[in-house]
């Protein structure tokens, strides 16, 4: 029953663009008549579920998908090159698809900085809060922007400067996060060459 609930959260996430795991969970258990269940699975299960299915289903858009926002990733990231910025997230770890936003991390000594900069270049956005778990089980309320580039939505988490060194805790693993580079993302797209 795990296994199938771990296939049938991923079939909602990949078929409906449910985002949050813990949504798609519920969902299955009660698409599965298993509502009352306490052996679901872990994200993790979900994530490598989701993985097969994007091969298995969808192996002749998905990875185009995933290239077209990883190229637009790296867009973001020269656009906001004085931010630091960092990509993390699907669009990293290669499971984004239709549904996907870009997600970047932004690191700034204000976070006025990164407002002014949008305004002045007269970029719509949307201003949010969120609330990562850090390593050490805190968490902290950062702050967002939701914008779109080249028809793609974009997702910037600002950071203060020292938060280079301290990735918050990844949804999936509750490992760290893997924030890439502009470098580095530059790297992946020659190696998926």
């Amino acid at each position: 029953m795990r296994e199938r609930l771990a296939q049938e959260a991923a079939r909602l996430i990949a078929e409906e663009g449910i985002k949050d795991f813990q949504v798609a969970k519920q969902k299955a258990a009660l698409r599965l008549h298993a509502p009352q269940t306490h052996n679901l699975p872990r994200n993790d299960e979900i994530k490598a579920a989701l993985q097969e299915y994007q091969r298995l289903f969808k192996a002749d858009t998905q990875p185009r998908q995933l290239r077209r926002l990883r190229e637009i990733g790296r867009a973001a990231m020269v656009y906001f090159e004085a931010f630091e910025p960092r990509l993390v997230g699907a669009v990293l770890d290669g499971t984004a698809d239709e549904f996907s936003e870009i997600t970047l991390h932004l690191f700034t000594d204000t976070v006025e900085e990164l407002t002014i900069h949008l305004l002045n270049q007269g970029i719509p956005f949307e201003q949010l809060s969120l609330r990562p778990t850090m390593p050490n089980g805190d968490t902290c309320e950062v702050p967002g922007y939701r914008l779109v580039m080249q028809e793609a939505p974009v997702l910037l988490l600002v950071f203060e400067r020292k938060g280079l060194r301290q990735a918050p805790r990844c949804p999936t693993t509750g490992k760290p996060m893997e924030r890439f580079s502009l470098n580095r993302v530059e790297e992946l797209l020659r190696l998926e060459d």
